[in-house]
């Protein structure tokens, strides 16, 4: 009977180990290619829903898939694989139309067809006007520690859909615009911190959003860390974690 060699024995080690990283790295592609990807927000044009610092798991099989889905984006085909629309509300990552090498995260607010305006800070769509209700002022603590209130109010799209907007400024640079109306094919993306959101209404920067550029929907808030905090300062989670937000569902 053979005896295998101390030789062999580290050889036949290195090369399992090498197996079991290649197969995870597959596995890990293909999760991150048709099933979730991670995100991180880095601006606070999503407040309060999304907070700098948050990390979030983005559905990428919610809407089907268009090259934007595959690593790198080679421009391999047209339009999109087992697609469906996504729903008025959604909280949407998609590639910037005019630069699609950036990544933006965005609420849809307007679908193919529908006239967007707003009017003096209130939503209107197809000419009807979004209800909105005043709630408790959210207060912003900024690095450093000062903290300033800011107004809030409750939302509800058509479709029954809820969620809170923060109002910074009384007469906002976007809270009378014009009326947009929304092109075949492409969505309309509004941020919840409307006096600090670059978004459709900034037709020069953002503008209409077509399908094929959608990444997926925001989900869950998997980690967060307090603004200025970094992620990978795992001495600092006892206080730089925001555990009140770990696992919670983006809504």
């Amino acid at each position: 009977m053979r005896v295998t060699t101390e030789a062999e024995r580290k050889e036949g080690g290195v090369g399992d180990t090498i197996r079991v990283v290649v197969h995870a790295l597959i596995i890990a592609a293909i999760i991150r290619t048709f099933l979730f990807q991670p995100f991180n927000i880095p601006s606070a044009s999503m407040k309060e829903t999304l907070l700098v610092g948050d990390y979030l798991f983005v559905s990428k099989y919610t809407y089907g898939y268009s090259y934007f889905s595959l690593p790198f984006s080679p421009p391999l085909f047209k339009g999109r694989i087992m697609g469906s629309d996504p729903s008025r509300g959604d909280v949407v990552v998609f590639r910037l139309p005019k630069d699609d090498s950036v990544d933006y995260i965005k609420r849809v607010i307007g679908l193919p067809g529908d006239r967007i305006q707003m009017i003096r800070g209130v939503l209107h769509i197809n000419d009807q006007a979004v209800p909105r209700e005043r709630i408790d002022d959210f207060v912003d603590v900024e690095e450093g520690g000062r903290s300033t209130r800011v107004r809030r109010y409750k939302e509800t799209l058509p479709n029954g859909v809820t969620y809170t907007t923060l109002d910074l400024a009384e007469n906002g640079f976007y809270d009378n615009t014009e009326i947009y109306t929304v092109p075949a094919g492409h969505f309309f993306m509004m941020g919840d911190n409307r006096d600090n959101s670059t978004d459709s209404r900034v037709l020069s920067q953002v503008g209409y959003v077509p399908y094929q550029n959608l990444i997926g929907r925001a989900e869950v808030i998997f980690f967060s860390v307090g603004e200025g905090e970094r992620a990978w300062q795992f001495w600092r989670w006892p206080w730089s974690v925001r555990w009140s937000r770990l696992f919670s569902i983006v809504r």
